[in-house]
């Protein structure tokens, strides 16, 4: 199924993990995928490997500069701009009494002030192509709270605030703007935390799916939202976390 064909996608943190299958997939769907990221050698070779329809360039997410760039190039190697994944991120943990603010504002920097620069920076492009869609990734950390995670949450609800905002300002010039909210998902942020496929299952055994995510589960459903079959969908949470905030159990 072809539902992403004519569309041209940007899409941050793309040279590996969650990013790198969003891009492979879009690309099976029909896009063209401008790969963005600051780990060029990854992002290079996974564009390269992806074929065509793929390119990469540079980007610190955190750099207004870098963003624009980024959208020149989208732009002139593929003639416009359609869809937006916001999806760099990073997940430093710390106690709220041991964290230092360095390490705070690192976080907030990349997941906060990336999501709002990637938003401002491509909204006039897409406005150019007619209109298009924006997806932010958040997390079910933008829905509740995690200890340790007082940085973390914190820029995820921030992003789950600006989605709204921006689904509001954005949509007289045609720009749906949702938010999806994974739970667990198997990428290089847990393996570098430890954490193997089968450990991870272990820990996300209590959700009702009883498994971790994995990375393409998450890329379809930001093919659904980059894609006309979402057209009314905008200012919305898509929680994607095999159950796992649905509920608790009562055990006796």
């Amino acid at each position: 199924m072809k539902n992403l064909e004519g569309k041209v996608a940007l899409i941050s943190g793309a040279a590996r993990g969650q990013g790198a299958a969003e891009a492979r997939i879009f690309v099976e769907r029909g896009a063209k995928v401008m790969l963005c990221d600051v780990l060029d050698a990854e992002g290079e070779k996974t564009a390269s490997d992806i074929g065509d329809s793929a390119a990469y360039t540079h980007l610190d997410v955190t750099c207004e500069s870098d963003w624009q760039a980024a959208v020149a190039a989208t732009v002139a190697k593929f003639g416009k701009l359609n869809v937006l994944v916001n999806n760099a991120g990073i997940g430093d943990l710390g106690m709220l009494k041991e964290m230092t603010v360095e390490t705070y504002m690192r976080t907030i920097n990349i997941n906060q002030v990336g999501v709002f620069l990637g938003m401002k920076s491509v909204a006039g492009a897409m406005k150019d192509a007619g209109g298009g869609s924006i997806i932010n990734i958040s997390s079910i950390a933008g829905l509740g709270g995690a200890v340790g995670g007082v940085a973390y949450c914190a820029s995820k609800f921030a992003v789950r605030g600006m989605t709204k905002v921006a689904a509001m300002e954005l949509g007289p010039d045609g720009i749906r703007v949702n938010s999806i909210h994974p739970g667990g998902i198997m990428t290089r942020m847990l393996s570098d935390a430890g954490l193997d496929g089968e450990s991870a299952d272990a820990l996300f055994s209590k959700a009702p799916v009883g498994r971790i995510g994995q990375p393409e589960e998450m890329a379809t459903l930001a093919v659904y939202l980059a894609s006309d079959d979402s057209s009314y969908s905008t200012g919305s949470e898509f929680v994607a976390d095999g159950g796992l905030t649905a509920g608790f159990t009562l055990e006796g």
